[in-house]
């Protein structure tokens, strides 16, 4: 199976692929403890007033927080972030829409 992780700030999309095998190296648990540091490195900041922050919320403030320069730049960061959004969500087709704050399947 073939996963698609697409990421948009607005009008720019970034756009990643991954096959199986690039995600079997990696846990569900990893990922979300990658999403939990990069949060609390980037001082995002819970959007829910009673400070629940599900994973939805983690990957939109994280993608936020980290800013689309470091997609433009295509660094290592952004690809560990893609694969880690499709591992964690599970999903074939993933879009991070960071302007609007929504995830769509």
């Amino acid at each position: 199976m073939l996963y698609h992780v697409v990421v948009s700030f607005g009008k720019r999309e970034y756009k990643f692929e991954f096959a199986d095998t690039e995600l079997a190296d990696s846990s569900v648990e990893e990922a979300r403890r990658w999403f939990d540091k990069e949060y609390a490195e980037l001082q995002c900041e819970p959007s829910s007033p009673v400070g629940k922050v599900l994973i939805i919320d983690k990957i939109l403030d994280v993608a936020r927080c980290g800013g689309e320069q470091r997609f433009i730049d295509g660094k290592t960061w952004t690809t560990q972030f893609a694969r880690y959004t499709a591992l964690v969500l599970g999903r074939d087709t993933v879009r991070v829409d960071v302007e609007a704050g929504t995830i769509g399947y």
